[in-house]
């Protein structure tokens, strides 16, 4: 029987992840229920709620060099032609090349992505209930890993019950199998469930977004292209170059470019 001493821990270990995890997905659930009426989205509000920060940046950058205010080469290279940001988001743009004009895009993506003004952004859409908040992404992710960690946990001990010279492998093995299918259940529905929780829109802005995606088209004018830039990201540019210097970036960023 000393094989039930291994199956409290399993059972804990489920059961507080499992616990924790339903807690974290009706706290994600209930951020953001109520309705939105009224808000018509800008591009910098459907960029981020698409994509995050980095989207923020990329939507900056092609549409400053798609009125030549921003030169983006296939090398990977930005150089600056106007120095004049229109915004806070060109500004943040302009100041992470910096004084010289040019600058390679990783870094300056990066940059932008941290400032302020993406930062002001992203409080403003949680406080009108379009995001969700930092904190409930984090704590549903962190959940499915922890539940993740317990599945684990649940196998490595069943696998050394079976191995003690006392434990008869059919009981034993069907003991340990109700933590386990527990924990992968909770991980089955959490990938249905609380997947869109985890993204940077909230369900009202997921609404929102819907209504403006039905609505963008890369072969329409400056607005829509933008829009669908915003909604889309990088794959949505239609200028090759463009579309090769941020491939670039992509490719330099995960070689610590």
């Amino acid at each position: 029987m000393f094989w039930v001493l291994l199956l409290l821990p399993a059972w804990a270990a489920a059961g507080i992840s499992c616990t924790r995890l339903c807690l974290a997905a009706v706290r994600a659930a209930t951020v953001d229920t109520r309705e939105v009426h009224g808000h018509d989205l800008t591009l910098y509000e459907a960029a981020f709620l698409s994509g995050g920060p980095a989207r923020v940046a990329d939507l900056t950058l092609v549409s400053m060099a798609r009125q030549r205010r921003l030169l983006l080469a296939h090398t990977g290279w930005a150089t600056v032609v106007d120095p004049r940001g229109r915004d806070d988001m060109e500004r943040s743009v302009l100041g992470a090349i910096g004084p010289q004009g040019q600058s390679r895009i990783a870094p300056v993506r990066a940059a932008t992505a941290a400032a302020d003004s993406v930062r002001r952004l992203a409080d403003r859409l949680v406080a009108a209930g379009l995001a969700v908040p930092d904190g409930a992404r984090t704590t549903v992710a962190g959940a499915v890993r922890q539940v993740q960690a317990a599945s684990a946990a649940v196998l490595a001990l069943a696998v050394a019950a079976l191995l003690l010279p006392a434990g008869s492998g059919g009981p034993v093995a069907a003991w340990f199998a109700l933590p386990l299918v527990l924990t992968l259940s909770c991980l089955a529905i959490a990938r249905i469930e609380v997947h869109p929780y985890t993204r940077w829109a909230s369900p009202a802005g997921q609404r929102l977004l819907g209504t403006l995606a039905r609505h963008s088209d890369a072969s329409g004018d400056d607005r829509t292209y933008l829009t669908s830039v915003a909604v889309r990201g990088v794959r949505a540019i239609g200028e090759p170059d463009v579309r090769a210097a941020l491939a670039h970036r992509d490719r330099g960023a995960g070689h610590g470019a």
